[in-house]
């Protein structure tokens, strides 16, 4: 039977709620969630038509301990330990803020490489099936089967029990979270390979998850700088690409197609959260893309207030995006050839060389200085560094206008 909209929604919602209880109470990460995936299972085929009962989270807890029992009965009776398991009670619910919370925590754990934490987040925390994390990340679905295994018997491994980090450890977690809902939402934008530039449902499991974290740490200042900037972007979504799915730089998007709920939205929370002291990476980043949102034109930008943010981020840490997006913000202000005088030096950075975006911002500010042969140049070489289809019609289009 289908589900509606609300009740898929709803169990997508509570799935690792339910992950993170069982879990708690008995461990085994792998059987847990393969016994939650039943418990979904069977709430998708009795709840259209019996009703979405009266405390669903319980509802799926319940029947997802009932399973594991059956699942860990099943496997140590082989080894002679059947009344163990069977004497085993069903676990309260617990809280909702710490299992969720936790099961965050333990996917994005620090001895998984940066493309387990977010294949195990989508996986265990999103509810994507392994399936869909491997198309939404174009690999085979036995190379993310392997990945996401690997992820686990790490976890496992590490012999970390479930529960929130120490104090201590905290903050360097919670980073860790926020840095993988950050890499989630940023490949779903701009897809760094396929036949599209956007890939939403991406995107917009990352503001779910963003939309978690903020409620279970509603005083993390720049949990809410995270939220604010996924929702002050993702609002521009309608607006970016052509009929042709290429990318429309936001200088020439129709305005009136961006989302102006998300926008005022974002705007509220960094609003709020800005005031409260210094002000990390998200924050600043959330307030640059408020001041994009805000203009009702694209001449109106106040590129001044941008610049000056920017020069905070860089004070925060090397990161060469932001040096490129600084010295673009600079050209806005003081012209074409201040830009370029800053954005020429970070050619030489190998972490900037081979990407795309340094060529394409470079070309960009070549054809606004009116240097064309060289801007045309500059676009045919980014066309060669990027792997998506739609970046590459957009350079080759933008080139072959200055011949």
């Amino acid at each position: 039977m289908k589900l509606d909209r609300p009740t898929e929604d709803l169990l997508r919602e509570l799935a690792p709620q339910a992950l993170g209880a069982v879990v708690r109470r008995y461990g085994h990460f792998d059987t847990a969630e393969d016994a939650v995936q039943e418990a979904l299972l069977a709430a998708a085929r009795q709840w259209p038509a019996d009703g979405v009962p009266d405390n669903p989270r319980a509802w799926l807890i319940r029947v997802a301990a009932r399973r594991l029992t059956d699942l860990l009965r099943a496997d140590q009776a082989r080894r002679g330990r059947e009344d163990v398991v069977a004497a085993w009670p069903v676990p309260a619910p617990g809280p909702v803020t710490d299992d969720s919370l936790v099961l965050l925590f333990m996917c994005c754990h620090p001895a998984l490489s940066p493309a387990s934490q977010i294949a195990l987040t989508l996986r265990a925390v999103g509810g994507l099936t392994t399936t869909e994390v491997a198309r939404a990340f174009l690999v085979p679905e036995d190379t993310m089967t392997r990945r996401i295994s690997r992820a686990k018997r790490s976890i496992k491994d590490s012999g970390v029990p479930f529960g929130l980090p120490p104090a201590a450890e905290r903050a360097a977690r919670l980073a860790a979270v926020l840095r993988v809902l950050y890499l989630i939402f940023n490949e779903g934008y701009v897809g760094t390979a396929g036949p599209t530039l956007q890939r939403v449902e991406l995107s917009t499991e990352a503001i779910r998850l963003a939309r978690l974290v903020h409620r279970l740490l509603p005083d993390d200042a720049e949990a809410t700088g995270l939220l604010a900037l996924m929702l002050l972007t993702d609002a521009r979504r309608a607006a970016r690409t052509a009929l042709d799915g290429t990318p429309v730089p936001m200088a020439e998007q129709d305005r009136s197609r961006w989302h102006q709920d998300q926008i005022a939205e974002g705007v509220a929370l960094i609003s709020a959260v800005l005031p409260r002291g210094e002000a990390g990476p998200y924050q600043i980043q959330a307030a640059i893309a408020a001041i994009h949102d805000e203009a009702p034109r694209a001449e109106d930008t106040d590129w001044p207030q941008i610049v000056l943010l920017y020069e905070i981020l860089l004070a925060q840490g090397d990161n060469p995006v932001v040096a490129l997006n600084h010295a673009v913000a600079v050209a806005m202000v003081r012209g074409p050839e201040a830009g370029l005088a800053l954005l020429d030096p970070l050619g030489k950075d190998d972490r900037l060389a081979a990407d795309h975006r340094w060529h394409t911002a470079r070309a960009h500010l070549l054809e606004m200085s009116g240097d064309l042969e060289a801007a045309r140049a500059a676009y045919l070489t980014a066309a060669t560094k990027t792997m998506s289809p739609p970046q590459q019609r957009y350079l080759h289009t933008r080139a072959a206008r200055l011949a």
